[in-house]
């Protein structure tokens, strides 16, 4: 093993138990991609030796984000999305972890084998290190069938289960039941792992409704086809559940609705082991501001109003809510029916892989957010829920060597030269941004460049966890 080493140093350095930058110079070995030392002074100079150097200056140094939800859709869709587009686009946001949720790729990650087709796949395609979710559907809630699949996922090294309390939107990925979910969560409850919640629950009063009488361009129309209520129902069911399997981590996937915390606040008050994400579209647009005709607005739940994420954001800062995600869910542009402007027929995700840090600084900015709670909820709570804080999520010795530069000072507009992704069209595009990656390191090694046309001269170097 060589002494290889890149050492970082920086006037502004987010290091862990403080929300304020400080001087700190951070040696990473290369061999081993694990940060060897912190010294809190900014280095005028390189050590020298077998070193390469980087002088972040007064740029900011923070840890690599970790996105865990998103969907990379390889294989079996990968005109939608696939690991070599998903994973640059990452990297080029800071992001140097993503965990892939068990849908839309074709076959699911339902099973073990399913799992092994999609780490195949994934084989030197990957520019971030990658996690995956396993899925959990009524064809796999049999008990033989839990056995032959579910543990055997968790000795493979998913990070948990994903489940969907109304349609998935794609039939290889069906709902559960209560019923199914007794079985699972008996199954689960002694194993470590977590199970996550599409929280949208149809019952006898309310259900998602086709309001084919009403104009299906106008995003009203789409919002109010989705009710809060739809969230309320599937959060109570699931802390009804908890009562029984506690034991068992439950998630809640992009939490839209506020009128859903006092239900979370509750249970966490006795005690429930819950936890929650939001998204940075829930957190940075507004139902209110959505113009007609704009199906790259359209998601499951939907974008709601502004007093419902002034109170997200609030949940947020709280800390009800515990950290920030993507739900980065693309789909080729003929789904998205942008001839017609058709919201109600149209694809439900929302192209967003790479700007979350410029999103929630340019949001948080105007909320009195300091940059350390964004990385604390990007990163650290990210890290911590999908089971990787012994390694990623905070710049500490031990830890994995993933750092981004970043001038928060930095301005652009949005544009589709700006998407890494697969699919070039978003929701955020024509938008003004504050903050800038300029450059992203995974485990020692740079992986994104800014200055150097992004990717020249790198090939990609991320793993598989």
């Amino acid at each position: 093993m060589s002494n290889q080493s890149l050492v970082v140093t920086s006037r502004n350095t987010l290091l862990p138990g403080s929300d304020q930058p400080q001087p700190a110079t951070i040696t990473v070995n290369i061999d081993t991609g694990k940060i060897t030392d912190i010294q809190t002074v900014y280095a005028e100079r390189s050590p020298g030796g077998e070193t390469t150097f980087i002088d972040a200056g007064e740029k900011f140094v923070l840890p690599g984000l970790v996105d865990a939800h998103v969907h990379l859709n390889e294989p079996g869709r990968t005109d939608w999305e696939g690991f070599w587009t998903g994973t640059r686009a990452a990297v080029a946001g800071g992001i140097t972890t993503v965990v892939d949720m068990p849908l839309n790729s074709i076959p699911p990650t339902t099973t073990l084998r399913n799992l092994e087709i999609k780490r195949q796949t994934a084989q030197g395609q990957c520019w971030a290190d990658v996690g995956f979710w396993g899925g959990v559907i009524p064809g796999n809630q049999a008990s033989r069938a839990i056995k032959e699949d579910l543990k055997p996922l968790v000795a493979a090294g998913v990070k948990g289960f994903k489940c969907f309390l109304i349609e998935s939107g794609v039939e290889e990925f069906p709902s559960v039941s209560e019923h199914d979910l007794h079985a699972h969560m008996k199954e689960l409850q002694d194993q470590s792992t977590v199970l996550l919640f599409h929280a949208e629950l149809e019952d006898d009063s309310c259900s998602v409704q086709n309001h084919e009488e009403h104009d299906p361009i106008a995003y009203h129309t789409f919002l109010s086809s989705r009710p809060e209520e739809l969230e309320v129902n599937a959060i109570s069911l699931i802390t009804v559940l908890q009562e029984k399997y506690n034991s068992l981590r439950c998630h809640i996937v992009h939490l839209s609705a506020s009128s859903a915390l006092p239900i979370i606040r509750a249970a966490r008050s006795r005690g429930l082991n819950l936890t929650v994400e939001t998204c940075f579209h829930y957190l940075c647009l507004s139902a209110d501001d959505i113009p007609h005709g704009r199906p790259e607005f359209k998601c499951c739940p939907p974008i709601r109003s502004e007093s419902n994420r002034d109170a997200l954001w609030d949940a947020l800062i709280d800390g009800t809510i515990d950290c920030v995600v993507s739900d980065h869910s693309p789909c080729v542009a003929k789904l998205k029916k942008f001839e017609e402007g058709n919201i109600m027929t149209a694809w439900g995700g929302i192209n967003s892989l790479g700007f979350g840090l410029s999103l929630l600084w340019t949001e948080g900015q105007k909320r009195g957010v300091s940059l350390g709670q964004i990385t604390r909820w990007t990163s650290e709570e990210t890290a911590k829920h999908a089971g990787l804080s012994s390694s990623k999520g905070r710049l500490s010795v031990g830890h994995d060597g993933d750092l981004v530069i970043w001038d928060p000072a930095a301005q652009f507009k949005v544009s589709k030269e700006d998407f890494h992704f697969k699919n070039k069209f978003s929701a955020y595009e024509g938008m003004v941004l504050n903050g800038v990656v300029q450059q992203t390191v995974l485990r020692g090694h740079v992986a994104y460049d800014r200055t150097q046309n992004g990717f020249d001269g790198f090939t990609p170097t991320g793993k598989l966890l």
